[in-house]
């Protein structure tokens, strides 16, 4: 498997690990990461109490708000979201060049 790597300005070598998911089951919905993260790759959506997501919030109540991934193509592996995240439930990997 090849994956993307990049060399730092100290010469090492560091392999990116971009959001593949997050666990809504274990997030809070405090959007740590969403401030983390200045590339607009997360988003707070509702969720009723059956786990499911909810568009129009004013049909239904919800019972939390949980983050999401909305733009995955912006992410750029740093892991910023993750180092904040209280619970954490984000789920990175290396971006496979095959």
């Amino acid at each position: 498997m090849a994956v993307l790597t990049a060399t730092t300005f100290g010469g090492k070598t560091w392999t990116p690990q971009f959001i593949q998911d997050i666990k809504i089951a274990t997030c809070l919905g405090c959007g740590r990461c969403f401030k983390a993260c200045g590339r607009g790759v997360m988003e707070l959506k509702s969720v009723n109490e059956d786990g499911e997501f909810i568009e129009d919030e004013d049909e239904e109540e919800s019972l939390r708000k949980v983050m999401t991934i909305v733009n995955a193509d912006n992410c750029i592996g740093c892991e910023a979201c993750s180092r904040v995240c209280p619970k954490k439930c984000h789920v990175h990997g290396p971006l496979d060049l095959n």
